[in-house]
């Protein structure tokens, strides 16, 4: 694209800066010009001028400030000035680079050195921020055959100044017919896609996304446009618009994508004050407000202004994957002989990818738009869809409407395509990518795109969807099923896996709407079930499934499984074995498609408890629920049993247990119950006594910190502020008093990385020492949080909020749902403290950017807190002093009360 110096002159005011500059102005009024020419552009731009003019613009009044200096110096006609990159192509953003090469026909450029540094020097004088390099012509074609990227960089170069001949010169030299031709220069570029797409998860669907690098940014245009430029020699695809390369109605589309990510990054450009071209949290809000969108009750501004953006590089993408198969047929295949294969009277295989056998094949036959999916689908061997295919597709899918979801042999097709042996996944992905999945099922239409601005979420609502069907279908793949061997079990001997995966299609399809989504997609579900075929006993399987899929990540992070009561009460819920498998399934799915970074070991081993406990009171019959004191006296014997193997008398073991409740004896297994006894038999008077060993069955899923104490107070916030010292993240607490103002304290934590720790010497080594340390020292003395809040975090934040009851098992209940920061538990362990509380046991759940706590505590009488003005001054300060924390950590600090609808579990 050329600069178009002539629309300059429209506006008065710039014009007047156009007519002023000249080379023999001095640097600073030059300076000055620049200056005022870029806070015009950007007026107009929040004026909501046309982007693509100003950019242009932007770049032709560059070339006026950049040829005045080149003019203060004495050239020959053996040297020119280009631009090149996007500065070249006449696009230029508010800090873009200024990329220039001085290029010259001598066989060195050494002659220019002098008035080179000077040129340079100047324009970094006026500020610029410029790229540049100088080279011969003949320095140009090797580094050009050398690096694709140099190659590529000058196919788009203008001349400023100087002989215009030059550049033409290096034009012939680097062309297509001396180097790089067209299929080696489609293949490099290909493959450098690939790789940049690689770098960025394969998806478009990033929570900060690059709108430059990333999948279906700008970058997806300008390969196309290289591409097409390199075979074709055409600067322009509106050349190509008229069907040699795409239609009139994709160029538009194309053309309007870019224009949208333009106007992004023009504006991420003003409000970073840099040349940054990644979406960060902070950005995403400040151009919502920008781009005039507002909260709604549904939405946040920030989560419609990114669905906007999620559409519009999916657009992209579906016309990039369709324009590289194009390019691929006509650059690497054509001309060679084709190994076409029949596979229906309505499809083939051409070259390994299928095609239709008619090109109005989807006018004749709608039910074909499903029927390609469901081929390549039951034919995994296969490459993809031939463009030509593709673009029938694309122009057809409007064909989708009521009476074609009302048909029995679609429904059947659709079906068969979740009864296939294929990687279901990719099809769906594929089918949502084209725009049939969303006009086939309009309820997944709603959700394409749309974002849930939080840190519990990596993917937008669609995606998310397709990545718990992608899951479950792994669950039969070798890799998956070592590593999640008791969910892979299940999901093998599922009756019908197919109610599996409408379950997972299904779970958050009413996301957005406003109300329980599981309720509305409950609804949703049971209709599509019904459409389809499925028997009534299917159709409330699947109902329930949705309505309940938040039911075993909430039972299993939030509530006591060790408490037989909450088993049985959850498999009350559950109602059977076919039930649960099911619901495990999908939960486990679910929870990986959210954010695989915040699956651990401790929540799958929480999962896995759930299931089996759940599983046991099945084979039991929910009619002979566990007796509690039956559990609690059978705990207590077989933990003097295996003691009594280790040398330890009853009265030794009832000694050190003292007056320890019952709970101890419910929630901790025996064989935990005989190694934490026996330390503190075997340290003797030791005070404090510390023990860290690494807990699980097979695996290991959590650190174990023992600790016991006599007559040290504030045990909790002691321990929790170590902890935090070092780095250590709490994922369970238990607390118990066997009297005499002693306490036994079970902390289950794992390092910065996720992982268990206990097999390393030295870590185990340091926690004693500095946990020895803190317990000793006065109260005073108790480590105050150290560890900064990250980046994103500081972007999502919201209010805390915290709910009080009074009387629980003779507890207070303290709930705690605030945003997750470094030291959460030590700065609540030290509001604890100041309030003169005794912490029993609490339940430690993170979800992405937010926590959901419960602490069960007493007074320092050990009693509840029953009167209402210390309840309500202890819930004042948890807030307030919570919120002040994150204000000292947030420079911007935007806080918001958590409304009461919001408090809930956020799959």
């Amino acid at each position: 694209m050329t600069p178009r110096l002539s629309s300059l002159d429209r506006e008065p005011a710039l014009a007047n800066l156009v007519a002023s500059v000249h080379a023999a102005l001095p640097l600073p009024e030059l300076r000055r010009l620049s200056h005022a020419a870029g806070e015009s552009f950007d007026l107009r731009y929040r004026g909501g001028e046309p982007v693509r003019l100003l950019v242009s613009e932007r770049a032709a009044f560059m070339d006026l400030i950049v040829e005045a200096v080149w003019r203060r110096f004495p050239w020959d006609d053996r040297v020119a000035l280009l631009a090149v990159g996007g500065y070249g192509r006449g696009e230029l953003h508010p800090h873009s680079d200024i990329d220039v090469l001085i290029l010259t026909s001598r066989r060195s450029p050494q002659r220019y050195a002098e008035n080179v540094s000077a040129f340079i020097a100047a324009l970094w004088d006026l500020q610029l921020k410029v790229g540049h390099s100088v080279r011969t012509l003949g320095e140009c074609k090797a580094a050009a055959r050398a690096d694709i990227t140099v190659a590529t960089n000058l196919m788009e170069t203008r001349t400023i100044a100087g002989n215009a001949r030059i550049e033409h010169e290096m034009q012939a030299r680097t062309g297509p017919s001396r180097i790089w031709p067209s299929a080696q220069f489609f293949r490099a570029k290909r493959d450098e896609q690939r790789e940049r797409h690689e770098r960025h998860g394969n998806t478009e669907y990033n929570l900060e996304p690059n709108i430059k690098e990333a999948p279906g940014g700008l970058r997806d245009i300008q390969t196309i446009h290289w591409m097409a430029q390199r075979h074709f020699g055409v600067h322009s695809l509106e050349i190509l618009a008229n069907g040699d390369l795409l239609t009139r109605e994709e160029f538009e589309q194309l053309r309007e994508a870019e224009e949208f990510l333009w106007r992004v990054r023009y504006g991420l450009h003003l409000i970073a004050g840099r040349a940054e071209e990644c979406l960060y949290f902070d950005h995403q809000r400040a151009l919502a407000q920008q781009f005039g969108y507002r909260d709604t009750p549904q939405s946040l501004a920030v989560e419609q202004f990114m669905q906007r953006y999620y559409r519009t590089v999916l657009t992209v993408r579906r016309l990039n994957d369709m324009l590289l198969q194009y390019l691929d047929e006509e650059i690497l295949h054509s001309g060679r002989g084709d190994r076409i294969l029949r596979l229906n009277e309505r499809f083939q295989l051409r070259n390994d990818y299928l095609e239709t056998v008619s090109a109005d094949l989807f006018e004749r036959d709608p039910s074909a738009l499903l029927e390609v999916f469901v081929l390549l689908g039951e034919h995994p061997e296969l490459g993809g869809i031939r463009s030509t295919t593709i673009r029938n597709i694309l122009a057809h899918q409007w064909r989708i409407d009521d009476r074609f979801r009302d048909d029995p042999r679609n429904h059947a097709l659709f079906v068969r395509l979740l009864e296939c042996k294929g990687n279901l996944s990719n099809q769906l992905q594929r089918m949502s990518r084209y725009g049939i999945l969303g006009a086939y099922l309009p309820e997944f239409g709603r959700i394409v795109g749309q974002m849930q601005y939080d840190l519990f979420h990596v993917y937008p609502v669609d995606a998310h969807t397709i990545q718990v069907v992608r899951n479950m279908r792994r669950l039969a793949n070798q890799a998956d099923a070592d590593r999640f061997p008791i969910t892979a079990y299940v999901a093998k001997n599922l009756p019908k896996p197919e109610l599996l995966y409408v379950a997972g299609l299904y779970h958050d399809i009413a996301k957005g709407r406003g109300g329980d989504h599981s309720l509305l997609g409950a609804t949703e579900v049971a209709l599509f079930a019904r459409r389809h075929g499925f028997d009534d006993q299917e159709v409330r399987l699947l109902k329930w499934l949705v309505e309940h899929h938040l039911l075993m990540s909430s039972t299993s992070q939030r509530e006591d499984i060790d408490d037989p009561d909450v088993i049985h009460r959850f498999a009350r819920l559950v109602g059977d074995q076919i039930h649960l498998d099911y619901l495990f399934v999908l939960t486990v799915a679910d929870m990986n498609a959210t954010n695989p970074t915040l699956w651990n070991q401790w929540k799958g081993a929480l999962m896995r408890q759930l299931y089996l406990a759940t599983r046991e009171a099945f084979d039991r019959g929910l009619e002979n629920p566990i007796n509690r004191r039956e559990w609690i006296e059978h705990s207590r014997a077989e933990s003097l049993e295996l003691l009594a193997a280790d040398g330890l008398t009853e009265g030794q073991c009832r000694a050190i247990w003292g007056a320890i409740g019952d709970d101890f004896f419910l929630k901790e297994k025996a064989s935990v119950i005989r190694r934490c006894t026996r330390q503190v038999h075997e340290q003797g008077d030791r005070n404090p006594v510390i023990h860290i060993e690494n807990a699980g069955v097979e695996d290991a899923t959590a650190t174990r910190v023992f600790v016991y104490t006599r007559g040290i107070g504030n045990v909790f916030p002691k321990i929790a502020g170590a902890l935090d010292q070092l780095n250590l993240n709490v994922v369970d607490a238990r607390l118990y008093a066997p009297g005499g103002g002693r306490t036994l304290n079970l902390f289950y934590a794992l390092d910065d990385h996720g992982q268990p720790f206990a097999e390393n010497p030295q870590r185990v080594r340091q926690v004693t020492r500095v946990l020895r340390q803190v317990l000793t020292e006065p109260d005073d003395a108790v480590p105050k949080p150290s560890r900064r809040v990250s980046r994103q975090l500081k972007q999502l934040t919201t209010g805390t909020a915290a709910f009080i009851s009074p009387e629980d098992q003779g507890h207070t209940r303290i709930t705690v749902l605030t945003p997750d920061r470094p030291g959460l538990l030590a700065h609540l362990g030290r509001i604890f403290m100041a309030h003169q509380l005794q912490v029993h046991s609490a339940k430690i759940a993170t979800l992405g950017e937010r926590v959901e706590d419960v602490f069960y505590v007493t007074g320092e009488d050990g009693r509840p807190l029953t009167d209402a003005e210390p309840c309500e001054r202890l819930r004042g300060d948890i807030c307030a002093e919570l919120d002040q924390r994150n204000r000292d950590d947030i420079a911007a600090g935007a806080l918001r009360e958590i409304p009461r609808h919001e408090i809930a579990l956020r799959d």
